[in-house]
């Protein structure tokens, strides 16, 4: 069986031929453009080859944590999270449904789902009852409460949208949601 060669803490490997390239083509230190961090030996700049900036998945993540912080400020008072807001929100549209079929249509795990209906269950914003087709079974339900507290997490989920999206025109707000549908689907 052979064996992969050892990294010698003395001599370090030459970087390959196009890391070599880039590191040639770097500024020197000091000189760093804005954006590029130290990385490599102590003072070298790296290359922006990936600049977060125009990194789709990074952007989005920045836009989710804004919109977050905008349903908490709308919803404050409500005590739900995210995950809850959507777990609560499509459980009174579907009215009954399985623990597993809600997780699937909210976008969570069974592990996140189970937390989150289990701390819906304990405030009283949710259910479970047995299953009038299959008496083995529970489904989850919303309660009386858990209506109240959907129709006003609602108006602070409007509200935090209308907010996130508010420096969009019209347009831009529909062909962004329609992109967005996309990539989600």
């Amino acid at each position: 069986m052979a064996r992969a060669p050892t990294a010698s803490l003395t001599e370090p490997e030459p970087p390959p031929p196009a890391a070599e390239a880039a590191l040639a083509s770097a500024p020197a230190r000091g000189g760093a453009q804005p954006g590029v961090g130290d990385g490599g030996a102590l003072g070298q700049a790296v290359p922006a080859a990936y600049p977060l900036d125009a990194s789709a998945g990074h952007l989005l993540r920045r836009a989710v944590q804004r919109h977050q912080a905008l349903f908490q400020e709308y919803a404050a008072g409500l005590g739900l999270t995210a995950p809850q807001f959507a777990a609560l929100t499509m459980l009174a549209e579907l009215g009954r449904t399985t623990q597993n079929r809600l997780g699937r249509l909210v976008a969570m795990d069974p592990a996140t789902i189970q937390g989150v209906m289990r701390r819906l269950i304990l405030r009283g914003l949710a259910a479970t009852e047995r299953d009038p087709l299959d008496r083995r079974a529970l489904v989850l339900v919303i309660t009386p409460q858990g209506r109240a507290v959907v129709r006003a997490a609602r108006a602070a989920g409007a509200a935090a949208n209308r907010a996130l999206l508010a420096p969009l025109s019209e347009e831009e707000q529909a062909l962004l949601l329609s992109l967005l549908r996309r990539l989600t689907a």
